[in-house]
């Protein structure tokens, strides 16, 4: 049975990506330290076509997430900032479903990963991510806004935080949300490592 889950990677002080985000600019200013944890990874550097990398407890988190995705959800604005970046074969491997005001014709890349704009909202988008995604789960990639969306009316089963050792000042915060205090959650995983802390809670 499907899961809808999220992941995100967090700096001690709780913001999610730095100031002055963009096309230009992904996960804002110092954003990219967040996930320092990941860059070379055997999993990670696999999916973007690179050869090498590490194999360790984290490869392996990351690897597991990978495999148990059969659909995306994210935003608008996170697919804008991440569209110039990612590779021919971007790393998801399964259909992504963007949120937006804006049609857009479908967008078809190599490696299983096509790109379906939703205008209709995210019951809509959910809808036909659950369709996708068979027996895996559904992820929900971000950004803020669109988790924010997802927790406020109780869609989310799991979520991970990726905590990572750092500081950032400013940026985008993911816990804003007064409605979100009425949250209940409990603990499942804690797992350590020098450069980040994952951190798994299930909603009751």
């Amino acid at each position: 049975m499907s899961n809808i889950v999220f992941e995100v990677g967090m700096s001690l002080d709780g913001f999610i990506a730095g100031p002055n985000g963009g096309p230009d600019n992904p996960i804002g200013d110092g954003g990219t330290d967040i996930h320092l944890w990941m860059y070379e990874l055997k999993s990670w550097r696999k999916r973007l076509g690179m050869e090498g990398g590490i194999e360790n407890q984290n490869d392996k988190i990351m690897r597991h997430s990978f495999e148990r995705a059969g659909a995306y959800i994210m935003g608008r604005r996170m697919f804008d900032e991440g569209e110039q970046g990612w590779p021919e074969e971007p790393p998801f491997r399964a259909p992504v479903y963007v949120l937006t005001n804006h049609p857009r014709d479908p967008w078809v890349r190599k490696g299983g990963t096509t790109f379906t704009f939703v205008t209709e909202g995210i019951e809509s988008a959910l809808e036909q991510a659950k369709e996708a995604a068979g027996d895996k789960d559904i992820k929900i990639a971000g950004g803020a806004d669109t988790i924010q969306q997802f927790l406020q009316v109780g869609l989310i089963d799991e979520f991970t935080i990726h905590l990572a050792p750092i500081f950032i000042g400013s940026g985008v915060r993911l816990f804003d949300a007064a409605v979100l205090r009425e949250l209940e959650f409990e603990k499942e995983e804690v797992l350590d490592s020098p450069l980040v802390t994952h951190l798994r809670y299930k909603i009751k």
